[in-house]
């Protein structure tokens, strides 16, 4: 490994999981020199939304807004339709998240910040996003819609939509893609998906990568283990073609 004094660390979809996340930054060590970034999802299914959120809004990290993030900032202001959205946010692990509010409120303050996060970042070689893009459609007309919730149409493009950037994605559980076993990532044709399921019962796997050495941590919060692999060992090559087929076989339990 060529270790840097500067390293460019993303870490995938936490989903409520602050006792995992504490143990991987423990396993990657960032320094103060290094950036961290998160892909957004850091609240719902697991049972610490509330410390995971109050540890990142505290740190010195920066964090994109993830599709569940993006359903609570919208049942909270957009009172119109309150019920059927309150609904489908609880069945998708909202009521985790209330829970982990003591007084079942969130605070204010949570949602400020929420509501205040990018929906993607550039960082040069490197473009950071929730979901990925629709490639239909032109960047500039893309909105939260698309980085936060897109799925098949950005999975199964068959070729780069940046000509000299990579695109690092969350959102959907890399072993629901043709060809990936639980705890593997998933790479496309100019994607890369790091969104392991840590929740899902079926993997446990929490992730980080080191973009600037290609490697990656990643903790079991079920089996409370720790590994460190090489980018290249971690990562399955998706078939764009496979990729239309698996999504319409997949459960809702496998979703973002």
């Amino acid at each position: 490994m060529n270790a840097l004094n500067h390293r460019r660390i993303v870490i995938g979809d936490v989903h409520g999981h602050y006792e995992g996340l504490m143990t991987l930054l423990d396993a990657i060590a960032p320094t103060s020199e290094d950036e961290v970034y998160f892909l957004g999802d850091l609240i719902d299914r697991g049972p610490q939304s509330a410390q995971v959120v109050n540890f990142v809004m505290e740190s010195p990290y920066q964090c994109l807004l993830g599709n569940h993030e993006m359903m609570l900032v919208n049942i909270l202001t957009e009172g119109n339709n309150q019920a059927p959205m309150l609904q489908a946010w609880l069945y998708s692990g909202g009521q985790a998240t209330v829970a982990s509010y003591k007084q079942a409120i969130v605070p204010h303050s949570h949602v400020e910040w929420f509501m205040s996060l990018p929906t993607y970042l550039d960082l040069g070689d490197i473009w950071l996003v929730h979901a990925g893009i629709d490639p239909s459609m032109p960047l500039s007309k893309q909105t939260s819609e698309q980085f936060c919730w897109v799925r098949e149409e950005f999975h199964s493009i068959q070729k780069p939509f940046f000509k000299d950037k990579l695109i690092i994605i969350g959102h959907t559980i890399t072993f629901t893609m043709p060809g990936v076993n639980p705890g593997q990532l998933a790479q496309g044709r100019g994607w890369l998906d790091i969104d392991t399921g840590a929740y899902h019962p079926r993997s446990g796997w929490l992730t980080g990568l080191d973009i600037t050495n290609n490697m990656v941590y990643q903790v079991n919060v079920l089996k409370k283990m720790t590994r460190v692999l090489s980018l290249e060992e971690a990562t399955a090559h998706v078939n764009p073609n496979d990729i239309k087929s698996t999504n319409q076989r997949r459960g809702m339990e496998t979703r973002g």
